[in-house]
């Protein structure tokens, strides 16, 4: 029986055993007093703040010290006088001080002594009290921590490992920065969770990935699974910079003195060729899926353009080849916590996780539906499992139409061939926009009306044989739901959400540390067309990620695009489209040259996820009809030129 399978059946063994052991042992009243809830009852305003500097066994900053990081903690005063220890919460960020986090980009404040006064975000405010402690780690090279950022790498991981460790009493703690007075958790239990938005849900997936003991799950939000794709897709850029400018964006003033060293070495191991380099298959962790001892609960925004939802996919993938408990949400936001758009849920089913893993409570939540999705706005949705059972890659076809560059979509294989010419002024929202319209920088595919309603759920596939007429050239294959709908305006600078001046509290606060916060509703918008799932690629990359070469003009080429994770349905009465085209505008860089591309059809295949199968689109598409009259079609607006960073 393979390692995870065995960890995975035997959590609910143990809840099994300790049940049937509680209801031979214990009288009824005993046992119905079981807890399955963690309660407010210890003081907030009397919790203990400490701060710890952790050694991290490094010298990234090379001042011949191990570097040490910097842990605050906020914990009950209670259970220590009792004699009890309590399991963590932990947040780990390099944006404590540079950046804020959260809707409200809170920053970490301190008293004279150097003890922390405002922790960011509701964690401490609520989990406090009900018997937990919260930790904020600086990551290495941040805020009051020794050491360098190295954006997701050895030194990232590492720090905040150090402190899980530290936790379980396996590595040193002191109780300044400098100073040799030891500090240690005898308060603890060594059991943690970790938990974080972006570059902090990264590191708790970087971390996991290391099979570190006495991490027991994380909550990876809108995460990094391989910073590789975070900046590439399959050889082409997905934005200008790389992670030696991130680096310096969020490192302190102390740290960026000392490590230039580290910022060139992450310059020269990131070429903007788009190769696969030794730099980022260190910062894989879907390769390291099979160390995973942690349960995860994952959460991600479907129209998230900043960690795009291929991060999601495959580490979800990743993790259910190797039976590691799991459970997601996925909302139609853009990178966006849950907290801001479906809060009172949100705290709710966080505290019954953090209630079953950490403290062991057999409240249900393992037994409840794996994933909860967003339909439309604020209107969700659970599946069993995710993919859902009965979900089925099923082979698509594109056909020339009688139009050119509109053609059918559907499931027998046809010959001919589309011709466009990549023009890096448009996007997929202007490709979209002139679906049913013969233009030159695209070539679309449409099924006919459904007759019934057809749900995608994981990640597509899109083969392409194309013919450059230059040495260079990018696609981007777009996945459209073409029919009226009102969506969340992902588009928008809030990504979905409107912040109001209400505010709701979440826990206890004191004059220092707030648990109030701003209330959000959702930002609609009424759309013609809604975009599903994307994927890019640099042609050049065809053979190898590792090494793209030069294209010979008039040589055919096929390669496959990975499309992004998703699950969306089309509604009867709607299309299915597929855009096949050049460069996305402010979504991948262009190439240098501005190529011609003659796809082959009969070589040109989709492999889109359908729950049902082949079955079920047979179902759906077998009507018939003409093709659509040429029409503009309204959406989202076009994505923006932004400075990306995985943060709030």
């Amino acid at each position: 029986m393979p390692k995870r399978t065995r960890l995975t059946l035997w959590r609910p063994l143990v809840t099994a055993v300790v049940a049937t052991l509680t209801a031979v042992f214990l009288t009824p009243a005993a046992a119905q007093a079981a807890p399955r809830e963690s309660r407010p009852v210890y003081s907030y305003a009397h919790a203990v703040r400490e701060s710890v500097w952790v050694d991290t066994g490094l010298d990234e900053d090379g001042d011949g010290h191990h570097d040490r990081v910097a842990a605050d903690i906020v914990r009950p005063a209670e259970p220590a006088r009792q004699g009890r220890k309590v399991p963590v919460i932990m947040d780990a960020s390099p944006y404590y001080s540079c950046c804020g986090r959260g809707n409200e980009s809170q920053r970490k404040t301190y008293d004279p002594q150097g003890h922390v006064v405002q922790m960011p975000l509701f964690y401490d405010n609520y989990f406090v009290p009900r018997g937990y402690a919260f930790v904020g780690v600086d990551l290495a090279g941040t805020n009051r921590s020794d050491g360098c950022v190295d954006v997701g790498g050895r030194s990232d991981v590492l720090s905040a490992k150090a402190v899980i460790d530290w936790l379980n009493g396996r590595a040193k703690g002191y109780t300044s920065r400098t100073g040799d007075t030891r500090a240690r958790a005898g308060w603890s239990n060594g059991r943690t969770g970790m938990i974080g938005k972006s570059w902090d849900g990264t590191i708790a997936n970087g971390v996991a990935a290391t099979g570190v003991k006495g991490l027991r799950t994380i909550v990876p939000i809108s995460a990094i699974s391989s910073w590789y794709d975070y900046y590439f897709a399959q050889g082409a850029p997905l934005y200008e910079g790389g992670p030696d400018e991130l680096a310096d964006y969020v490192e302190s003033a102390g740290a960026r003195a000392h490590c230039a060293a580290v910022q060139r070495r992450l310059a020269d191991g990131s070429p903007r060729s788009g190769d696969r380099t030794p730099l980022w298959t260190e910062r894989d962790y879907v390769k390291d899926a099979a160390k995973v001892r942690a349960s995860v609960f994952l959460v991600h925004g479907m129209q998230d353009l900043n960690v795009r939802t291929k991060n999601f996919g495959q580490w979800w993938d990743a993790l259910a080849r190797h039976g590691v408990e799991r459970k997601i949400w996925l909302s139609q936001t853009g990178h966006v916590d849950p907290f801001d758009y479906r809060r009172g849920a949100w705290v709710d089913t966080l505290h019954r996780w953090f209630d079953h893993e950490l403290l062991g409570y057999d409240n249900g939540i393992d037994r409840e539906p794996a994933a909860d999705i967003e339909r439309g706005p604020d209107r969700w949705a659970t599946s069993a499992a995710w993919p859902p059972h009965g979900t089925r890659a099923t082979v698509l076809h594109p056909a020339a139409g009688s139009r050119a560059g509109v053609g059918t979509l559907g499931p027998r294989p046809a010959a001919g061939t589309e011709t466009f010419t990549d023009d890096p002024r448009l996007s997929e929202t202007d490709w979209a926009a002139r679906l049913t319209a013969s233009t030159p920088e695209k070539a679309g595919f449409l099924t006919t009306p459904l007759t019934r309603d057809l749900r995608l759920a994981g990640s597509a596939r899109v083969t392409v044989t194309a013919t450059p007429t230059t040495a260079s050239a990018h696609l981007s294959a777009v996945l459209v739901d073409v029919g009226p709908d009102t969506i969340r305006d992902y588009a928008d600078s809030a990504e979905g959400i409107t912040t109001l001046t209400d505010r709701t509290c979440w826990g206890a606060s004191t004059a220092g540390d707030s648990a109030c916060y701003k209330e959000t509703r959702a930002k609609t918008t009424a759309v013609d067309y809604t975009v599903v799932s994307r994927g890019w690629a640099d042609l050049g990359h065809y053979a190898s990620a590792t090494e793209g070469v030069p294209l010979t003009p008039g040589r055919a080429y096929t390669m496959t695009l990975d499309l992004a994770a998703t699950d969306h349905v089309v509604p009867a009465g709607h299309r299915l489209a597929l855009i096949v085209a050049g460069t996305d505008k402010d979504l991948i860089d262009p190439p240098s040259t501005r190529p011609t591309l003659t796809l082959d059809l009969s070589r040109t295949t989709a492999k889109v996820p359908l729950v049902g199968g082949a079955a079920a689109f047979a179902r759906a598409a077998s009507g018939r009809a003409a093709a659509p009259a040429p029409a503009v079609l309204d959406g989202v607006r076009a994505p923006r030129a932004v400075r990306h960073v995985p943060a709030g």
